[in-house]
């Protein structure tokens, strides 16, 4: 018997296919920024197994992609998707889109013990794979509250224990949110010295600056110094000028990056390509208002006087910003009234009977932020501003969305269509980028920026993170007044070799992983 088993495990030897799967006839752009060229690809246990011409080569499955362009899989490096993915561990939105790997936990909100969220996810096993940065705001919350104050030295220290923790359990980073509560009130000194923690591991600092309007320059400086003071590589996340009186400034806000990399600071940044961003309402209130939570702001608005204080401060904000009205900020979403929902500030402002006046808009403001706060869509970015940005070579396509639930909620369209807006408006239309050099903007410049060292290229070797699709039909289906559309045009991505999305539809198959710190 031993003979004929021996003989029998041959013969299969002998049969057995090559690959497990060949895309035959592949456009391929490599994630480079190099020029196209022609090929087959042979994939085998997740990985790209073989690239070149494999037409006397077998598969288990072979895909003629007939000429049509084959890419690495997006890296989308920031997003929000801690509570999506657990709810929805297969990530629909962000597979149509192309994307094959995010990175959560940006703006200084995360999950804390990152070794059960990543267990949580391989658990759930989910569509796309997944890193983790640590987020400052958690931290501070957790050690010190949301106090307007410095922290001590026990406290630096009990928050630089729990970066230590969490960049052992594999997260990429460590990010900040200064526009937000707690971390607006953290002194520079306290980011370089939470940053050094992060950086023992070769860790990243990304961070949502304080000012993205009139004081973007010296925010920006702030996180190049950061970079500089605590030798580690930074992240600019959603570079822009958000202010109406400011734009055309981003010509010297690249130039300030130049400057810093001049002087060894690994900078770069990240970008969605809209013209309106989403956050929370309470940002157009004055930062001491915010202190304490809601609970407090509840009280200062019940007070005449510091009501009509945090009242006059968000008038003249919005008329520095170069704005008479707030006609420019949408309700996303409203968990206390959600007809609110795709109304703007001003359309509330009527359906409360108010008049059409910027006093009237600030007093709905207010009351929103009394009632709990919404999240919101604001237009505020001028079109060559995003594209000047756009064209700098250190900037990388990222979403700032997460995981959706279609259907719910009134969201940036940016969670469903970023990649396939940038394909059909900024190369297809509007010619601002070579697909070539948008691939690389969506993968190897991501790769390389979060150092993830198998991914973001067509190498053999390499995970088979790829997306096959014609560039000239690709669309962005997801719009402000609809977003939960999805994206079209991507015939097939695949996740670590496994075909999660086929011919524009969802399969059954989950390959994605947990990506840990390297």
């Amino acid at each position: 018997m031993k003979p004929f088993l021996a003989f029998l495990l041959a013969a299969a030897a002998c049969f057995a296919a090559d690959f497990d799967l060949i895309l035959r006839n592949a456009h391929i752009i490599d994630g480079s920024g190099n020029p196209w060229f022609r090929a087959d690809i042979g994939v085998k246990a997740g990985k790209i197994a073989k690239i070149g011409v494999l037409r006397d080569k077998t598969a288990d499955r072979t895909i003629d992609v007939a000429g049509k362009v084959v890419t690495p899989g997006f890296i989308d490096v920031h997003t929000h998707s801690e509570s999506g993915l657990v709810k929805l561990p297969q990530s629909e939105n962000f597979l149509r889109d192309g994307v094959t790997s995010i990175v959560t936990g940006n703006c200084g909100s995360s999950e804390l013990d990152i070794k059960h969220f990543y267990n949580t996810l391989e658990r759930l096993k989910t569509g796309i794979n997944v890193a983790t940065l640590v987020g400052h705001n958690a931290i501070r919350i957790e050690v010190m509250g949301s106090e307007d104050r410095k922290a001590t030295s026990q406290e630096i220290e009990r928050m630089k224990a729990m970066i230590d923790k969490a960049m052992q359990a594999g997260a990429v980073g460590f990010s900040s949110g200064l526009e937000y509560v707690p971390g607006m009130f953290s002194p520079l000194e306290e980011l370089v010295e939470l940053s050094k923690v992060a950086a023992k591991y070769n860790g990243i600092y990304t961070t949502h600056m304080r000012d993205e309007g009139e004081g973007v320059l010296d925010a920006m400086r702030e996180a190049a110094e950061v970079g500089l003071q605590a030798g580690i590589r930074v992240q600019i996340s959603h570079l822009k000028q958000d202010t109406k009186a400011f734009w055309g400034n981003t010509q010297k806000m690249l130039d300030l990056l130049e400057n810093y990399r001049s002087k060894g600071v690994e900078i770069t940044v990240d970008q969605y390509p809209y013209t309106a961003y989403s956050t929370g309402l309470g940002t157009t209130l004055p930062n001491w208002a915010l202190v304490g939570g809601h609970s407090k702001l509840v009280e200062r608005l019940k007070d005449p006087a510091t009501r009509k204080k945090i009242f006059d401060e968000v008038l003249a904000s919005n008329k520095v910003r170069g704005y008479d009205d707030f006609e420019y900020t949408a309700v996303a979403s409203c968990s206390f009234e959600p007809k609110y929902e795709g109304k703007n500030i001003r359309e509330i402002s009527s359906m409360l009977g108010r008049s059409k006046t910027h006093e009237a808009d600030v007093e709905t403001v207010l009351n929103l932020m009394e009632k709990g706060g919404v999240s919101v869509v604001t237009s505020a970015m001028s079109e060559e501003d995003v594209a000047n940005i756009m064209r700098y070579r250190n900037t990388a396509i990222a979403s700032d969305g997460g995981v959706r639930e279609f259907g719910v909620g009134r969201p940036h369209p940016r969670s469903y269509g970023t990649n396939a807006r940038v394909i059909n408006e900024y190369v297809r239309l509007r010619k601002i980028l070579t697909l070539e050099d948008a691939v690389r903007k969506m993968t190897s410049l991501p790769a390389q920026i979060f150092n993830f060292k198998d991914r973001g290229l067509l190498r053999e070797g390499f995970a088979a993170d790829m997306v096959v699709f014609d560039p000239e039909v690709v669309r962005d289906n997801a719009s402000f007044a609809n977003p939960h559309q999805y994206s079209t045009g991507f015939d097939f991505v695949l996740v670590n070799g496994k075909i999660a999305v086929e011919r524009d539809k969802l399969t059954s198959e989950r390959g994605g992983q947990v990506l840990l710190r390297q």
